[in-house]
This record gives structure tokens, sequence and C-alpha cells, in this order.
């Protein structure tokens, strides 16, 4: 039974030793791949991002791997990410293949039901997200998105503005100018 709570002496200083080696590797990774290391740009880069933490986690609680393992592990996560952020940028095909697409789900008042049922989105996560973004009257918002992260962005009405400039809204499907 202490063995669930209690730990010799020296482990937790070499839990916060490999914490210490770990967190270094993570900053010194992050600032040579660059800004979009922790982005959450698209569904992969929240994955990525997520193996990041566990990657890191599993390091510093266990003797096995050791630190040096760890930090390839995210060397390795860090350089597929920046290889598949190339290729997006590069090819179509390949921005097609690791990307969601986002939908339209809400606009002027009509819910579209087939946009909410290929993003596994439902009507109360809607109006939850125009709560969240301090709609108070549907015709305050032009348009709701469920991005490809996976994130739903309310898009309000500004002022005299009364539509959305098409060019924001390229790509997304279910948008009709």
């Amino acid at each position: 039974m202490s063995d669930w709570v209690m730990t010799e002496f020296w482990k937790l200083g070499a839990i916060g030793f490999s914490v210490v080696l770990m967190v270094f590797a993570l900053i010194g990774l992050n600032r040579l791949f660059g800004l979009r290391s922790f982005s959450k740009l698209s569904g992969f880069d929240f994955a990525i991002t997520v193996a990041f933490g566990s990657i890191l986690a599993g390091t510093v609680m266990v003797e096995n791997p050791p630190v040096a393992q760890g930090a390839a592990a995210l060397l390795c996560l860090f350089s597929l990410q920046a290889i598949l952020a190339y290729a997006r940028r590069k090819w179509d095909w390949a921005s097609l293949l690791i990307n969601n697409e986002p939908r339209l789900v809400w606009r002027n008042g009509t819910f579209f039901a087939d946009q909410m049922k290929a993003a596994q989105i439902t009507r109360g996560d809607i109006l939850a997200k125009m709560r969240e973004a301090n709609a108070i009257r549907f015709e305050d918002i032009l348009a709701v998105v469920v991005e490809t992260t996976g994130d739903i962005s309310v898009l309000h009405k500004t002022g005299d503005d009364r539509d959305i400039d098409a060019e924001i809204m390229t790509g997304v499907i279910g948008w009709t100018d």
C-alpha cells in the first residue's frame, strides 16, 4: 500500500532532472522548427501537440525509455510535422489528404443538417458556441463554420456589414455566394 503513495527520494530527483532535460529539448526543438510547432492549424497539428505531451510525460515518469529516447521521439515528431507542413504548401493533394475541410453548419437562421452530420456536431453544440461568442440574437450572426481543427467559428455582423466576403469562405463546404 505504501508503494502507491511513497517513493524513494532519489526517484523524485531523477524525475525532476528528466523534466528539466525534456522541457529544454522541447524548447530547443520548438525554437529550431518554428512557430508552427504548437499551432492548431489542422487536426494533424493538434494530434502532434498531444503526442508531444504524451512523450514528455511518458519519458519523465518512468526509467525506460530514457530521456535520450524521449528527445529522439520528439525530434521525429517535429520533423514529421515540418515535412507534412512543407508537403501541404507544395502540393494541393497533400493538403487534401492531411486536412479536414471546413464546413458551413449555420447561415441566416438555417441549420444545415447534412453538414452538421458530416462534422459530427449537434444543434446544441452550435447554440453553445453562439452563446460563447456573446451572440444574443440570430440576426446578429452571419454564419457558423466548423473549421479544419474542429473549432467552431461564429461570424458576426459588425456595424453596417450585412454579408461575408466570398474570399473569406474559400474552401468552406456548403458555402454558396
